[in-house]
C-alpha cells in the first residue's frame, strides 16, 4: 500500500456479490466507487499544489503529517486516512469462510487474548461501542504484541505508533443500506467474511517493519 500522488482507487479483490449475504452488493458499490472514491478525489485535490509532497506514501501522509502547512495537515489527515483505513478494510475481506486464522496467527491471538473466542467479543465491543463513526482494529505495536482499539473518524493506529491488521469499519455508510441501524447485527456477521490470509500477510509485514 504504497501509492503515491495522484491516488487512486484500489479495485475490490472480489466480485461485487462476493461478500453476500452479509456485504450486499449496493452496500459495497456505495461504499466502495462513491465513499472511497471521494476520498482519494479530495486527498488528490489537496495535494495538487504542494508538489514537495507528491513524492510522500499514505503512510508518510499519516505519520509524519505534522511537517505539512497547516493549512493542509487536517484535510491529508482525515482524506490520507479515508483511503488507508478503506483500502485495508476492503482487502481484509472476501467471500464467506469460516477457516479462521492460521495455526501461527492463531497462536498470537491466543497469547494476547486467551482465546480467538476472547479476542473476538474484544473485538465486538470495540466496534459496537465506538461512538459515532470509527472505526476497530486488530494492531500490532512496535514490540509486535497484539491489541484491540478504536480510532474516531478516519484516523489510524499508525498515529498511535501501531501497525493496523485488520480493521472494521463501523461509519454507517459500512452498513446502513442493508441493516438501518443493527450495528451490532453487522458486526457479528462480518467475522465470517474475513480474509485471514490478508491477515496474515499484514502482520508479516509488520514484523519486519
Amino acid at each position: 500500500m504504497r501509492q503515491q500522488y495522484p491516488f487512486s482507487v484500489e479495485p475490490l479483490p472480489y466480485d461485487a456479490h462476493a461478500l453476500e449475504p452479509v456485504i450486499d452488493a449496493e452496500t459495497l458499490h456505495f461504499h466502495h466507487d462513491k465513499h472511497l472514491q471521494a476520498y482519494v478525489d479530495n486527498l488528490n485535490k489537496t495535494l495538487a499544489d504542494y508538489p514537495e509532497y507528491h513524492d510522500w506514501s499514505l503512510e508518510k501522509l499519516l505519520t509524519q503529517g505534522d511537517a505539512l502547512p497547516e493549512a493542509i495537515r487536517t484535510p491529508v489527515r482525515n482524506n490520507a486516512g479515508g483511503v488507508y483505513n478503506h483500502q485495508l478494510y476492503f482487502r481484509s475481506m472476501g467471500p464467506e469462510n469460516h477457516s479462521g486464522p492460521s495455526p501461527a496467527l492463531a497462536k498470537e491471538i491466543d497469547c494476547y487474548f486467551g482465546s480467538y473466542e476472547a479476542w473476538k467479543e474484544k473485538m465486538k465491543n470495540a466496534a459496537v461501542t465506538q461512538f459515532g463513526s470509527g472505526w476497530a482494529w486488530l494492531a500490532a505495536d512496535e514490540q509486535g504484541r497484539l491489541h484491540v482499539l478504536k480510532t474516531a473518524n478516519q484516523d489510524t493506529p499508525l498515529a498511535l505508533h501501531m501497525c493496523p491488521l485488520l480493521p472494521i469499519d463501523v461509519w454507517e455508510h459500512a452498513y446502513y443500506l442493508q441493516y438501518q441501524n443493527r450495528r451490532p447485527e453487522y458486526v457479528e456477521q462480518w467475522f465470517s467474511i474475513i480474509n485471514w490470509d490478508q491477515v496474515e500477510k499484514q502482520f508479516a509485514m509488520c514484523r519486519k517493519g
